[in-house]
């Protein structure tokens, strides 16, 4: 069997390449990804560019019902989602808050709080933050089961 270059010109071979590739691009514009070509027609006033976020970390954590973080702050704040179950939330000296799906939170730099699973019910909540984690003290049992306060 012969090699396709031996059968083939380089011509050949180079137009059939650049032939997938037109194909290949088309399918990508039919199926909405983003070209930069694509990007002013999906913004008004200007194009908005990426910005470092290699500091920043997510992740989602589970409490089983009755669980909750000890007391602690964040350098740079956090910013909390319920996604399911129901939640608690206090800041050190505030209310004790309950938190449902589609409620976020933001915690400010340096604000004492805890957070986590009401006690009848499991909570799944997406974290997303930046800097240092100082911990302290756990949570009083007393002070956990405050009756909250909706959001």
């Amino acid at each position: 069997m012969r090699d396709v270059f031996t059968t083939r010109s380089r011509g050949q071979v180079l137009g059939t390449i650049t032939a997938c590739g037109a194909v290949l691009w088309l399918v990508g514009v039919a199926l909405g990804t983003t070209t930069r070509a694509q990007e002013p027609a999906n913004f008004r006033g200007g194009a908005p560019s990426q910005v470092d976020a290699t500091a920043i970390r997510t992740l989602r954590l589970r409490f089983p019902a009755g669980t909750r973080s000890n007391w602690h702050r964040h350098s740079h704040g956090q910013l909390l989602m319920a996604e399911t179950g129901k939640g608690r939330t206090q800041n050190r000296g505030g209310v004790v808050t309950e938190v449902v799906p589609g409620q976020p939170w933001f915690t400010g730099p340096n604000v004492e709080h805890w957070h986590g699973a009401a006690p009848d019910q499991e909570f799944l909540q997406l974290t997303i933050g930046e800097g240092t984690t100082t911990w302290l003290e756990p949570v009083a049992d007393d002070v956990y089961r405050t009756p909250p306060r909706p959001r």
